[in-house]
């Protein structure tokens, strides 16, 4: 857990000296008007782009119909991402938006016969479309619904009764796939940026002919656009 807060307060204030160096560079001189003026960053149309990095926190579970499973515990892990975003139409600020994350889910089942952690280490890309409403000042409200497919890179179960470590990944336990829906709002202001997403598992994720297993996200994200 420090390891995590650590990480993230690092790549936090990588991302606001990024922004600090990108919102300067985004300043102008206005000859007609005499004054120094910013770029507007909420420009749209059909072919406007954008870039933008994103990191943060990611609150995770294991919902399963399997009770060896599914203990209703949760993981903190880390989000950390690359968004590309294109606009839809001329006349609405519609985009659609994708890119490429590392997240680390997973969740953990504590009982009395029971007390397991599960990591689960997934690249992810993400597919959503957003809408942006402008509220001025450079600041923007923006609703995001999609997709999302995950394939997993890695990934550790504990086993704290037996002290035990193996792979989460095996003919008998996780399968590597994942897919589900992804809903969440965002807020801009100028190229700053952050976000509450939730992550609806579809997939099922284990080895089990009988039982579903799912997983399910909340993330937190702060970065900036260009």
């Amino acid at each position: 857990m420090k390891r995590l807060l650590l990480t993230v307060l690092m790549g936090v204030a990588l991302v606001a000296q990024t922004s600090a160096q990108a919102y300067t560079q985004s300043r102008y001189y206005n000859n007609a008007t005499g004054r120094l003026e910013y770029n507007n960053s909420n420009n749209y149309g059909l072919g406007y782009t954008y870039y933008g990095l994103r990191i943060g926190p990611a609150f995770t579970s294991v919902k399963s119909d399997y009770k060896p499973i599914d203990g209703g515990g949760c993981t903190t892990g880390l989000n950390l991402g690359f968004v590309f975003g294109y606009g839809l139409i001329d006349d609405a600020p519609l985009f659609i938006e994708t890119g490429a994350y590392y997240i680390e889910k997973g969740g953990r089942n504590d009982n009395s016969t029971i007390d397991e952690e599960y990591n689960l280490n997934y690249l992810e890309v993400p597919v959503v479309v957003k809408y942006k409403y402008d509220l001025g000042d450079d600041v923007t409200i923006e609703p995001l619904v999609g997709v999302y497919a995950g394939f997993a890179i890695g990934g550790k179960t504990k086993d704290y009764i037996t002290r035990h470590a193996y792979s989460s990944f095996s003919d008998n336990r996780f399968k590597r796939w994942d897919a589900g829906l992804r809903f969440g709002i965002g807020v801009g202001y100028d190229m700053f940026y952050a976000d509450l997403t939730y992550d609806l598992g579809l997939a099922n994720i284990y080895h089990n002919s009988f039982d579903e297993t799912h997983n399910r996200a909340f993330i937190i994200n702060v970065g900036v656009n260009f």
